[in-house]
């Protein structure tokens, strides 16, 4: 009988991300989001700098070409390869 409870191990546990909780990782790989979801998933990705401006302008871009921003405010790129994978002319990372 299933009451509807959660148990540690089971595939809809909720995780913890950087201090925000999602019920799995599969909504941030690559092609997860559309166009017009950058802005707000920016927004969210870019709350805890404080350098907002260069930060909401290059999740953008980034966003716009590889369409997912990964979860919390920084870190957990592995999710999403295209968002990770791309490098500014001296090597470092172009997405924040």
């Amino acid at each position: 009988m299933n009451t509807g409870e959660q148990r540690p191990g089971h595939l809809g546990m909720v995780l913890a991300t950087n201090g925000q909780y999602h019920r799995d990782r599969s909504g941030y790989g690559p092609g997860s989001l559309k166009s017009y979801q950058c802005p707000s998933q920016c927004t969210r990705r870019c709350s805890q700098t404080q350098y907002h401006k260069p930060c909401m302008f290059f999740c953008q871009k980034c966003c716009r070409k590889c369409l997912c921003v990964p979860p919390g405010y920084y870190g957990n790129k592995a999710v999403c390869p295209c968002y990770n994978n791309w490098k500014t002319k001296r090597g470092g990372p172009k997405c924040p």
